[in-house]
């Protein structure tokens, strides 16, 4: 299956978000079923390591929910389903012989690609929070990880969502 969202490459935890958007039939969901579920973890070269099974798909699905939750409120209740997600696993630290290592436990296989997805969003809070934004056009729903020089990005796509707004507003101007 050929990924059909409109924006891709963002960090795990806004990628997860991403497979909701909207098109012109309306809103699209990539995780409605397994075969959505196996395209997302192929793009984010989870697919050797994650099942693709409705228990994977459903317990992804509720760590989209609480990754959207803590994004959209950023307040302490927000905090409690994700830390249900991460709950469902642990970094263990040890040390090989080539060093010091970290090591992903998730226990029950199909929160694997749930728990990673909530890991990296707390990575991207402790980096910059500021910086997680949505995509500031009015019809788009699609999330970004702001990595331009002065962190003032408003589109998840200038070439879709930027130039539609800056036509809009140029309509309008010549209309009035």
């Amino acid at each position: 299956m050929r990924d059909p969202r409109p924006h891709v490459g963002e960090p795990l935890a806004l990628d997860l978000l991403n497979t909701r958007w909207m098109s012109a039939d309306g809103p699209q969901d990539l995780l409605t079923d397994v075969a959505g579920l196996r395209c997302w973890l192929v793009a984010n070269d989870l697919g050797d390591r994650c099942g693709a099974d409705e228990k994977t798909r459903a317990a992804l699905v509720q760590a989209r929910e609480a990754v959207l939750r803590v994004v959209l409120e950023r307040s302490s209740g927000s905090a409690d389903q994700l830390n249900a997600v991460l709950d469902q696993g642990r970094i263990r630290r040890t040390l090989a012989d080539s060093g010091p290592r970290d090591d992903v436990e998730v226990p029950r296989s199909e929160w694997l690609p749930g728990w990673l997805a909530a890991d990296n969003l707390l990575q991207l809070l402790a980096e910059s929070a500021g910086r997680i934004k949505q995509c500031a056009h009015p019809h788009c729903v699609l999330w970004f990880f702001d990595t331009s020089k002065n962190g003032t990005r408003r589109w998840h796509s200038m070439t879709t969502c930027g130039n539609r707004a800056k036509a809009a507003r140029h309509y309008a101007a010549k209309r009035d």
